[in-house]
């Protein structure tokens, strides 16, 4: 039976006023696996509408009573996470284990805004009078856009509605195209939470049609992105003319750095993770690999019989899924075409997998590891989101390495491997990045701050930084004197 998704407006499924559907592939076998409604510009109003009404209600709740509204979709979510974890499976491709640990993620994360109930704090501050003060409360901003992408697709709802939620903001969904079936999941199961009606709303559709509509729409004031960064970039000018509050997790192009003295298992054990998880489409994925010459060998050796052992093909049963459509893999393959030609080596991998014939138009891409590229590669320079990494001899000078490695548009996550803690904390303040993991596999943790530089970005998700990116100061000032004006000189203000 063919999947049919509608939009999810003031509480209600309904249809989308122009009565078109979009088509989803399942990317494991290039078959179809769903429709989903198209909003159009008249379905955008009537979201942003029902989120904004529907925050004037909801704010003046208070954090406890937003937070168990909270606290019953988490349950709900954990009684049906296999319902959840399938559909991962399906509609992005992710290996069984990555589902299960991208669902824990979703109920962590939901638990962690939750519990900053009663914790959103603001201050009071003496004013120019023993009998002034200033109350400065924290409050929230209104409606948020909340624009997910496909390759955490739940993960990052529950990044995102949580804090926007607890502090009292309303929510517009607008999910990847590629993903809209978990984003429906998702929501659905706020809707048996009994959210009030309008507090989140879903908008599925073409971002060339409802795109910079809904991202200047004058009712939207705060708008979170995840996504990339000339994404980003479109973003900020459509929002401009609203002025809307922005929070941008965009692209990476992360350096992993393999100094002469690393646990070398270690390092490549990591690796594994950095490159391959998510069939690399991270924005934290291992992007540019600098090993010291001393052990490049060695390393790209134990690299290469490691990443040897990987499964590829079918979900549930392998260790690396295929990649999210066509599009993306034939961005990937080109990229890897293009390092060949400019005079890079293919050490392993490169092309498609043989797999058996369901899966043969699936979008897989093998395990693929370059030699001799260099830095001016555009392999080293843009991001390439798939399983694809190049490697790049280094000799003794760290200073160097920390320039080769900072030497990108991008600033999201960085890795290192020493056992030198003087270079590790040389690297900790001089490596210009958001993240940087030492000798640790990540990703970014809940309570962490996920932030980027340069085009990976601006504010920043998780941690209490985070939930404060969803709120704004506003100040009270009061006398309390019998006469607020004696002794005092009031300023002829003017126009």
């Amino acid at each position: 039976m063919e999947k049919i998704q509608e939009l999810f407006i003031n509480g209600e499924w309904v249809k989308p006023s122009s009565e078109e559907y979009l088509n989803k592939y399942n990317p494991s076998t290039g078959e179809l696996y769903g429709k989903f409604a198209a909003a159009s510009k008249e379905d955008v109003d009537r979201a942003v509408d029902a989120a904004y009404d529907a925050q004037k209600k909801w704010e003046k709740l208070t954090s406890v009573e937003r937070s168990k509204y909270l606290y019953r979709l988490i349950d709900l979510i954990r009684q049906d996470r296999e319902s959840l974890e399938n559909l991962l499976m399906d509609e992005v491709g992710k290996p069984r284990k990555e589902a299960v640990q991208e669902v824990d993620g979703v109920l962590d994360q939901l638990q962690y805004y939750a519990e900053f109930a009663r914790k959103i704090t603001g201050d009071v501050v003496e004013g120019t009078k023993p009998e002034r003060v200033i109350f400065q409360y924290k409050v929230p901003y209104g409606v948020v856009l909340a624009i997910t992408p496909w390759n955490f697709p739940a993960a990052m709802i529950a990044r995102k509605i949580g804090p926007a939620l607890i502090t009292g903001n309303t929510v517009v969904l607008k999910p990847s195209s590629d993903t809209p079936f978990v984003a429906g999941w998702i929501v659905e199961k706020v809707r048996q939470a009994g959210f009030p009606p309008g507090t989140v709303n879903l908008i599925t559709g073409k971002g060339s049609v409802i795109g910079d509509y809904m991202t200047s729409h004058k009712k939207i004031s705060v708008i979170t992105l995840t996504g990339e960064s000339r994404t980003g970039v479109q973003v900020m000018k459509s929002a401009s003319s609203i002025m809307a509050k922005l929070i941008l997790e965009l692209g990476g192009k992360a350096p992993f750095i393999v100094w002469k003295d690393a646990d070398l298992e270690l390092a490549a054990k990591v690796l594994m993770w950095a490159k391959y998880w998510n069939a690399g489409q991270s924005c934290i994925a291992a992007e540019r690999l600098y090993v010291h010459e001393d052990v490049y060998d060695k390393f790209l050796n134990l690299f290469i019989e490691k990443t040897k052992t990987l499964k590829i093909g079918e979900p549930r049963t392998s260790d690396m899924g295929p990649l999210i459509n066509d599009q993306q893999l034939k961005k990937v393959s080109g990229f890897v075409e293009e390092a060949v030609n400019q005079g890079a080596k293919i050490l392993y991998g490169g092309g498609k997998p043989q797999l058996p014939e369901r899966y043969s138009k699936g979008f897989f891409y093998m395990p693929t590891i370059l030699t001799d590229v260099r830095q001016d590669m555009r392999i080293f320079r843009e991001e390439i989101f798939g399983p694809v990494i190049g490697a790049m001899k280094v000799g003794d000078d760290f200073d160097e390495v920390i320039e080769l490695a900072n030497d990108s548009d991008y600033g999201l996550a960085s890795y290192l491997f020493t056992k030198d803690v003087s270079l590790a904390m040389k690297a900790a303040r001089e490596i210009k990045f958001g993240e940087l993991y030492i000798n640790m596999p990540g990703p970014e943790a809940t309570q962490g701050y996920h932030t980027g530089f340069r085009m990976s970005g601006q504010a920043g998700e998780n941690s209490r930084y985070g939930v404060e990116e969803y709120v704004k100061v506003k100040n009270v000032y009061i006398d309390y004197s019998k006469d607020p004006t004696a002794g005092e000189v009031i300023p002829p203000y003017t126009d």
